[in-house]
């Protein structure tokens, strides 16, 4: 295996890391909405994620860095290209941390609920976004001969695309159920067992059409096999909530994720970018990547700074792994 397939590997590897973890961030943020019926309802959800984050950003700017060394032509192509939709997700996660961080430093309801409604929103919008970036990166765009997009905003908004953005937003938003069960006591986690099971739902129908959609249209033996895997684990997450098995809906959800992504990157491969005017004018794992020695360099730091990285992020969900309840919300001191 060549250092650019090695590398194209690691990105599916963050990609589907950064959506393992942001997917439940965001979900649970999505949540604050739908689940929550008061205050103190809405700090317990926030409070679950409230240590763990930003850390799970970390994944997405190691995801960009990563794309931007490895492959270059790729990343010039996909940040010009897919400009605006990008820009909305970098200002609604800007936002969102303010949100996070501003929310409890004034007292006034007002200003409480305002950056609630904040988290809500910087948690649906990119929720969505993401699966409609994916869904355009795996179908492909329009890309001419000297590799630069050429087509409009307008362009991708498909309807591969946009169905595309409805299974990220599903399936964070199941994912996000499925957590604030698993770190949650009394009422709040007995309802977000039974708004997991509906969301779940749909997200089943929506996520079948699909990668169904996906296998039909690029798709091959390896892809096929993540597609089964995906679907198998979502059947299997959902009657795990149903038993009030939490650890185990949350993992089978994860599964889900990750089988899900990697049937993506699987039905991508060899192309990072394909062109939908002439496949000859696809980005590939070869021509848009950086030089033998760049790749040995950055794969020598990532043997070295992956693991400490993977630890610590454990460490982090092992210390704060409790459940909490509004009994553990303490009255505010203002």
């Amino acid at each position: 295996m060549e250092l650019h397939d090695v590398w194209f590997v690691l990105i599916a590897v963050l990609w589907t890391g950064y959506f393992f973890l942001e997917g439940f961030d965001f979900g649970v943020g999505i949540l604050t909405k739908l689940l929550a019926r008061d205050r103190p309802e809405r700090r317990v959800l926030i409070n679950t994620i409230g240590p763990v984050w930003d850390g799970n950003e970390v994944w997405l700017l190691t995801a960009g860095g990563a794309t931007f060394a490895a492959f270059p032509d790729w990343y010039a192509t996909l940040f010009s290209g897919f400009y605006l939709p990008l820009l909305a997700i970098l200002v609604c996660l800007i936002v969102r941390g303010v949100a996070f961080e501003y929310r409890a430093k004034r007292p006034e309801e007002n200003w409480q609920r305002n950056w609630e409604t904040a988290i809500f929103w910087t948690s649906l919008v990119p929720a969505f976004l993401w699966g409609v970036a994916f869904g355009n990166i795996v179908y492909g765009v329009k890309i001419d001969r000297h590799f630069e997009y050429v087509g409009s905003v307008l362009d991708l908004l498909n309807p591969y695309a946009l169905l595309g953005g409805l299974v990220t937003l599903t399936l964070f938003t199941f994912h996000g159920a499925v957590f604030t069960a698993l770190k949650t006591v009394g009422d709040i986690r007995v309802r977000a067992r039974k708004l997991a099971l509906k969301v779940g739902l749909v997200t089943a129908v929506v996520a079948l059409a699909f990668l169904l959609w996906t296998q039909f249209h690029s798709g091959d033996g390896k892809s096929l096999v993540a597609l089964i895997v995906a679907v198998a684990a979502l059947v299997a997450a959902l009657v795990a909530n149903q038993a009030g098995r939490e650890g185990w809906s949350f993992a089978l959800s994860g599964v889900t994720i990750v089988a899900a992504v990697s049937m993506l990157f699987l039905s991508l491969f060899p192309n990072v970018m394909p062109s939908t005017l002439d496949g000859d004018w696809s980005l590939t794992v070869t021509n848009a990547s950086s030089s033998p020695y760049t790749l040995k360099i950055m794969t020598w730091c990532a043997a070295v700074a992956t693991p400490l990285v993977l630890l610590y992020q454990s460490w982090t969900y092992w210390v704060f792994r409790k459940r909490i309840g509004t009994q553990h919300i303490a009255e505010p001191a203002h």
